[in-house]
């Protein structure tokens, strides 16, 4: 009894350093076992400017396209914020804009202080 036992369970360890090791296998070199990547997980965006150049050779403007959100303005200043919702925008006297986080402040309150650093007391 106490032999078959021990053949049983060496045949279980056998069994489970052979599973580990091919599933460490299929991990390393991509196979189809559980584990390695997932493929419905999203990927990142590739660090190539080719699409974002395709995209702007494809629009046509007459006036100013605006690089960040290729709008079409009459003016650079006029240029939307691209996230609107969290962003500030601030037109500067020589004709162009920034786009400031609210970081949580209350409605114009990114203009009051660029404009108090552009004066040199903040």
């Amino acid at each position: 009894m106490t032999r078959t036992l021990f053949a049983w369970a060496l045949a279980l360890l056998y069994a489970h350093v052979a599973f580990a090791q091919f599933g460490f296998f299929d991990q390393m070199f991509g196979g189809g076992g559980g584990g390695g990547q997932h493929h419905n997980e999203p990927q990142n965006v590739p660090s190539d400017s080719a699409w974002y150049r395709g995209n702007v050779e494809k629009m046509h403007c007459d006036k100013y396209l605006c690089p960040d959100t290729l709008a079409c303005v009459h003016f650079a200043h006029h240029c939307p914020c691209p996230f609107p919702s969290i962003e500030d925008k601030v037109e500067l006297a020589e004709g162009h804009r920034l786009c400031v986080s609210r970081g949580g402040f209350k409605d114009g309150e990114s203009a009051r202080k660029i404009e108090l650093a552009r004066k040199g007391l903040l």
